[in-house]
């Protein structure tokens, strides 16, 4: 009988599993409306060629470096520096996934609004305080169910997360189709002049740039697999310019599908409602065009509630599991938080995140007086907080190339000192410049918001190492 463990993963297997991780329709969508339509296509292409692809081969050499290690950028930060900034990754790695939290709970409810009545008028009318206080009381439910024990939920969530990368791919490949198919539906012509291609480098353009960042980041998910390549100095880099080459592709026809549909100047005169809607109005478009109604809009959302709330239970547990089962981080955060309930769950720790999450649920409200407003406004504070943890992952590439004697890897980036320090700090100054920008989109109160929320999540990280020596000091 084979050996299963002497099998090793090719370039391509790499690449479809990467893709899958890293993509999704939302990104599409997104991109397409804060980017002026088919001008985000100049931004994804410079995007991918300048941040992503470097970002993901960095990935590869820090991952095989520390191919024993399972505590993924809080192990690799741990083997190039110390312990406590090995805590502080994890916490970043953990906090910033708050605001993420409490966009799952309003998109699940906005899904499920799209399922039972077909539309967005009643949703989108309601009260912002009705809405919030329904968004809480889900979010407390799922807390209690991931208090409970998930392993059900993980099994669903990544179900409902390859049906949702599967109803991405259909929509491009259905709408390059449609005008084959019913060559009576009518589209919108894009304007492909250079001048409507090029975007204006305008303070709006640069304070958006931290949606695409937030769109291309996650590859350390797939650092464990490198040292399960086959070859992995020639794979992995190969497996990274196709995942790049089949991301851009995606992005491109899927921008220009979404061009045929919409017109830019209708999405910029209601800019809120095509981001918390644009997806479905895409796929109850689609429909459209094939005859059939709203099957896909109900397929679509259907699969989006379900992947919106089991991710929303995956959320509340994975990451805090990620960082109280290190042993690292232990030594930093009082014992209170690491009690478990009978289930097996980090019970404190939950109400932790239920004392973090429930003030980006409530207070927003307080300034923000619609719902398409107020998910409009989490996409971008989501796109602020969430990639502050990548910036770790090149602090761990800059330490790790600082000391290169100190360690062995079978696959490297590149070779030459000077320009693997060039691209691991020019990758940690786009982050911070992206992120310190997006911060600055929206009204005074969106604002501080996003402002003052990462400051404050980061900030508790912080506190936790003084609680925990002053709990030290007591016991002694």
């Amino acid at each position: 009988m084979e050996n299963t463990n002497t099998k090793k993963i090719m370039w391509y297997n790499l690449a479809f599993m990467a893709f899958s991780t890293v993509w999704g329709f939302g990104n599409v969508i997104n991109g397409f409306v804060y980017f002026n339509g088919v001008q985000v296509i100049f931004s994804w292409i410079l995007m991918f060629a300048l941040y992503f692809v470097p970002y993901s081969l960095m990935v590869g050499e820090l991952g095989s470096t520390f191919k024993d290690s399972g505590g993924g950028v809080s192990s690799w930060i741990e083997g190039t520096t110390n312990k406590k900034l090995a805590y502080f990754a994890g916490w970043t790695y953990w906090v910033v996934h708050m605001p993420y939290i409490a966009s799952k709970a309003s998109n699940g409810l906005k899904a499920f609004s799209w399922v039972v009545f077909g539309d967005n008028s009643l949703y989108d009318s309601l009260d912002i305080r009705i809405v919030q206080l329904i968004t809480l009381a889900v979010f407390l439910i799922f807390c209690y169910v991931a208090s409970r024990g998930i392993n059900p939920l993980k099994a669903l969530a990544t179900v409902a997360g390859t049906s949702m990368f599967v109803m991405s791919i259909l929509f491009i490949i259905l709408m390059m189709a449609a005008r084959e198919i019913n060559p009576a539906t009518t589209f919108i012509n894009i304007d492909w002049s250079l001048k409507n291609l090029i975007p204006r480098f305008r303070l709006e353009y640069f304070t958006s740039l931290s949606i695409l960042v937030f769109a291309v980041g996650g590859s350390e998910k797939i650092s464990p697999y490198v040292n399960k390549m086959k070859d992995p100095s020639k794979g992995f880099p190969r497996g990274m310019i196709v995942l790049s080459i089949m991301v851009i592709v995606c992005a491109i026809l899927g921008t220009i599908s979404l061009g045929m549909m919409f017109d830019i100047n209708e999405v910029n005169a209601n800019f809120d409602s095509y981001v918390s809607n644009g997806a479905y109005w895409a796929f109850a478009k689609l429909g459209d065009y094939y005859g059939i109604g709203n099957s896909f809009l109900i397929i679509y959302a259907l699969c989006n509630m379900i992947g919106q709330f089991s991710t929303l239970v995956v959320s509340i547990d994975a990451p805090l599991r990620m960082l109280l089962d290190s042993e690292t981080a232990r030594e930093f955060i009082p014992s209170k938080l690491l009690h478990k309930n009978k289930h097996g769950a980090y019970i404190n720790g939950i109400k932790l995140v239920i004392a973090i999450v429930t003030p980006l649920i409530i207070i927003p409200m307080l300034g923000i007086k619609s719902v398409t407003a107020f998910l409009r406004f989490l996409t971008q504070l989501n796109s602020v907080c969430m990639p502050l943890r990548y910036l770790w992952v090149f602090t761990a590439y800059l330490a790790l190339r600082r000391y290169k004697g100190r360690f062995t890897s079978d696959y490297q980036f590149v070779k030459s000192q000077m320009a693997a320090k060039f691209f691991g700090g020019w990758c940690f100054l786009v982050t911070l410049f992206c992120c310190v920008l997006g911060m600055f989109k929206g009204n005074p109160f969106e604002i501080f918001m996003n402002i003052i929320t990462p400051v404050i999540l980061v900030g508790l990280g912080l506190i936790m190492p003084a609680l925990a020596k002053r709990e030290k000091n007591r016991n002694i």
